[in-house]
């Protein structure tokens, strides 16, 4: 499918990359869908595929790389903040809408894992979106660190956040740790199992520019965002949520819950299958389908 590299300014100036895929089987502006990716992830980690099912629907789709990540500009690089990608994401739906291609008035966005979460908030903030798909997405960074850090380990952790802010403040540079590990038990920002593997493995077939590593601060203002207490306000944009039901790294019962605190309208897609199950595949099948048929629904009709 044809597809064309762009850049556009986000917060603060910085360069943020990407791909436009333009709308199939149309000839008048249409929709479009802003898609980015989670925690360390780059662009080449099967959002081509979900860019695809979107303009194969008639559906304009702009994928990007997240800031200090991939293609994209910024620095400290490999480092996530949950602000500024928020920032950065209203940044695209501007930068799209100014696209000829493009319907200003028939915006989506869509978000998975951590973006998930970043998704949820821009529709509750900017309602210049008119629909949202949050995949596996995370729901609060203080909650799941207190399920995914065993309290023994805590202090340990806080200690070297601590140490971090303080060498970065006499102007060192930042400590940095793995982004994932094949020891569980090891320091990484994601220590599951299956992160490890997807990470590894798809890094290795697709995404040679990803990096295991990111800066220790990233994982402490992770802990600090929480998306999902603006749930409420979404509404009247229509939500569809995508929870797996063996999500070892967005704990699901968070996201029942915040499902919970959604209004209508609102669509719930339970899964079966963990956390990196939907990139590929039947599962792929599945949740692109919803997606695309939420994004159907509420921008092209």
């Amino acid at each position: 499918m044809n597809r064309e590299d762009i850049e556009f300014q986000g917060e603060g100036d910085v360069t943020l990359r990407g791909w436009f895929y333009p709308a199939q089987n149309t000839t008048t502006p249409a929709p479009v869908i802003v898609l980015t990716h989670g925690m360390s992830a780059v662009k080449e980690m099967y959002l081509d595929d979900y860019a695809s099912v979107f303009a194969e629907a008639g559906l304009n789709a702009l994928v990007y790389d997240h800031r200090n990540f991939g293609d994209s500009a910024g620095t400290p690089r490999q480092e996530l903040d949950p602000v500024l990608q928020y920032r950065d994401y209203r940044n695209a739906i501007s930068y799209a809408t100014t696209r000829p291609e493009v319907d200003a008035n028939r915006v989506g966005v869509w978000g998975s894992s951590f973006s998930g979460g970043i998704g949820l908030m821009v529709a509750a903030i900017d309602k210049r979106v008119k629909a949202v798909v949050a995949q596996v997405p995370m729901i609060s960074g203080p909650a799941t660190l207190d399920r995914l850090i065993r309290p023994d380990f805590l202090p340990h952790v806080r200690g070297n956040f601590d140490a971090d802010r303080l060498n970065r403040f006499a102007g060192g540079e930042p400590a940095m740790l793995p982004a994932v590990s094949p020891d569980p038990m090891g320091q990484a920002a994601m220590p599951q199992t299956d992160a490890y593997e997807w990470f590894t493995k798809v890094s290795a077939d697709r995404a040679p520019n990803w990096k295991n590593e990111m800066t220790a601060r990233s994982l402490e203002m992770a802990g600090e965002f929480d998306p999902g207490s603006f749930i409420s306000q979404i509404s009247p944009t229509p939500l569809l949520m995508i929870i797996a039901d063996e999500d070892a790294c967005t704990p699901y019962a968070l996201a029942f819950d915040a499902y919970e605190r959604a209004r209508e309208p609102k669509q719930l897609v339970v899964t079966h299958g963990g956390h990196f199950d939907f990139y590929e595949g039947p599962g792929f099948d599945e949740v692109s389908g919803a997606a695309r048929d939420h994004f159907v629904t509420h921008l092209r009709a």
